[in-house]
């Protein structure tokens, strides 16, 4: 005989909360089938909060991120910023972008101890990330064919970042991997919302360097490092003894951003956006919607293919 399944109402010890246990919330019953996973560094990292389960009235299969807590410093450009995770503030952000597709979508419950849930439905498909990486091409093929249509798609998810600025709003974690290439749409859907930060200088401003890593990252067919470019002269030829320190990210000053250096098919206008964010760079963009407009100047004066 198989024991009677852990029913669990009181979400506070999350560790405890593992694969067959029930989760009951309100009228809402879920079974855990496990915790997720996120691979960073080439490694698995669990992430005990969040927790893959299923509806058991609906058969549906969710997302359950319960309430978690972490604060941490960075510095970007010599600015110290702390960033934390607010789980009441993604609640809010799914409640203001509830029937928004290029949001992932979901509910936000709270257990009998007043514990933040979020369940969230599954964005199905590849993170951007392994999108651009899955397009095996020539770099030629990728810009002339692929690279517009990309941009274009980005466009929309950036004004959809703005919009969530208007309303006061960060997404607090924009990354190539919290961007997901939804199968059924094609749209490119913005996923976790709980980090949010504090910076004194631009309160907007992680976010706004977040979408120059994706542009980074799109633009270049993926990211070039300084040491893949010092140690791979097969693939970089004599790059390496072309680049600056200028040339490089300010938030990660071992990526190449003067993506021109590489790609000289790169048009000027392009490489600039990238330009401002550079280490070399003495003006910033302050907004989201200062690079969507310069990004849509670019793409609406693209010659005819």
């Amino acid at each position: 005989m198989t024991g009677a399944r852990k029913v669990v109402t009181d979400t506070s010890d999350f560790f405890s909360i593992d694969s067959g246990d029930e989760l009951v919330i309100g009228e809402r019953r879920y079974e855990i089938l496990g915790h997720a996973k996120e691979l960073r560094f080439g490694i698995e990292d669990p992430k005990f909060w969040v927790k893959r389960a299923i509806d058991l009235d609906t058969g549906e299969r969710k997302i359950i991120k319960l309430a978690y807590f972490e604060s941490f410093d960075i510095t970007v450009g010599g600015v110290k910023i702390r960033c934390f995770r607010d789980p009441a503030k993604e609640g809010k952000v799914l409640e203001l972008v509830r029937g928004n597709r290029l949001f992932m979508q979901g509910e936000v419950f709270y257990d009998e101890k007043e514990n933040n849930i979020r369940v969230l439905d599954i964005v199905h498909g590849p993170s951007f990330m392994d999108y651009i990486g899955s397009l095996y091409m020539p770099y030629d093929v990728y810009y002339r064919e692929h690279l517009p249509g990309i941009l274009k798609k980005l466009l929309k998810s950036f004004d959809a970042i703005h919009m969530l600025h208007t309303k006061g709003f960060r997404h607090g974690d924009i990354r190539n991997d919290h961007l997901i290439v939804d199968r059924e749409s094609g749209n490119f859907v913005w996923i976790d919302f709980d980090y949010d930060f504090e910076a004194t200088e631009n309160r907007f401003g992680l976010d706004v360097f977040g979408i120059g890593n994706i542009i980074c990252y799109a633009v270049g067919k993926g990211f070039h490092t300084y040491y893949m470019i010092k140690n791979d002269r097969f693939t970089y030829g004599d790059l390496i003894d072309r680049v600056t320190p200028d040339d490089f990210s300010l938030l990660d000053q071992g990526r190449l951003i003067n993506l021109a250096k590489l790609y000289p098919q790169i048009p000027e206008m392009l490489n600039s956006i990238l330009m401002f964010f550079s280490t070399g760079a003495t003006v910033y963009y302050e907004t989201v919607d200062e690079v969507i407009e310069d990004l849509r100047w670019f793409l609406d004066n693209l010659p005819p293919v």
